[in-house]
């Protein structure tokens, strides 16, 4: 199981600049919702994805959304971790003050700041080596996961510039749905904190 596998939403970015958006279980009306903010549905992988070309951040942003707010009427468990809605993929990316990076169940941050660095020890980091850290307590998937959240929307509130990378270089790499068991296929609305935009 990977990283987009977690929450029943989840919105990230390819390193090609495109947007997407997983959904993990079953919600009503979420494919109109989704194509009408300008989303294309397409199979990738055996599961439904949704995909944003490259565009400006700004319209990147404004697609994305319309389609978390449409989302949030049914679930919660929904965590946005797209950097194409806070950049243009058309113009140069400034280095970042603040990278993480996620692959398979592998989390590592690097800081270039100061302030970075503070902030990745304040939520459980801890120092490897030169400007890289990893999150020493969470065991799973969803434990490191929330970790990056919670960081992520730190950094942004301090207005530090944040990447999250995904290991997905095009849409294509984006991982295949596990296998769930009717008894592990959520149920209803869950409780846990979403990630919000900024704004």
């Amino acid at each position: 199981m990977s990283f987009v596998d977690q929450p029943d939403v989840f919105i990230g970015s390819t390193g090609d600049a495109h947007t997407f958006v997983v959904l993990n279980r079953r919600i009503r009306g979420a494919n109109r919702l989704l194509t009408g903010a300008g989303f294309t549905a397409r199979t990738v992988n055996g599961r439904t994805v949704y995909l944003l070309p490259p565009t400006t951040s700004e319209e990147a942003d404004e697609r994305a959304g319309i389609a978390m707010y449409g989302l949030l009427s049914h679930t919660h468990d929904l965590v946005d971790l797209s950097w194409t809605t806070r950049r243009s993929p058309h113009s140069p990316r400034p280095e970042p003050d603040l990278r993480f990076t996620l692959t398979d169940t592998a989390l590592t941050a690097t800081a270039a700041t100061a302030e970075a660095r503070s902030l990745l020890e304040h939520h459980g980091f801890t120092h490897r080596d030169g400007t890289s850290y990893e999150a020493t307590a969470p065991v799973n998937e969803r434990d490191l996961l929330d970790t990056v959240v919670r960081a992520e929307s730190h950094a942004h509130a301090d207005a530090l510039c944040v990447l999250v990378e995904l290991g997905i270089p095009t849409p294509d790499a984006i991982p295949a749905a596990p296998q769930r068991t009717p008894a592990s296929v959520p149920g209803g609305p869950a409780t846990r904190p979403t990630r919000r935009r900024p704004h």
